[in-house]
């Protein structure tokens, strides 16, 4: 009887099932990183920039400004979410969300 090589059996059962847990939390993960990050740097570096300026909207309550920045925050969140959906399906096809129920 002839055994599945041990790549075949990496990929076929340990990456797929180890990956989905890493898809599932990287979006959040990327926009709270990127929020923290640009902010941190942008006060290291007395740099102009969206963490900056979200920040200091927060602080003198400019409320269209912090409206414009989450604005802008959660529409990357919504898109790195779309693009962990899809790489969900490509990474293991038998998920499928179109015969989900809500």
């Amino acid at each position: 009887m002839p055994s599945a090589s041990d790549r075949r059996v990496l990929y076929g059962h340990v990456f797929r099932n180890a990956m989905l847990i890493i898809i599932a939390g990287l979006p959040a993960a990327l926009v709270g990183i990127f929020f923290t990050g640009s902010l941190l740097i942008e006060v290291i570096f007395s740099l102009n920039g969206l963490g900056l300026l979200g920040f200091e909207a927060v602080m003198q309550r400019d409320y269209p400004v912090i409206f414009g920045t989450l604005y802008l925050y959660t529409l990357i969140g919504l898109v790195l979410k779309l693009i962990s959906d899809l790489t969900y399906v490509w990474v293991d096809p038998r998920i499928d969300f179109e015969t989900r129920e809500s």
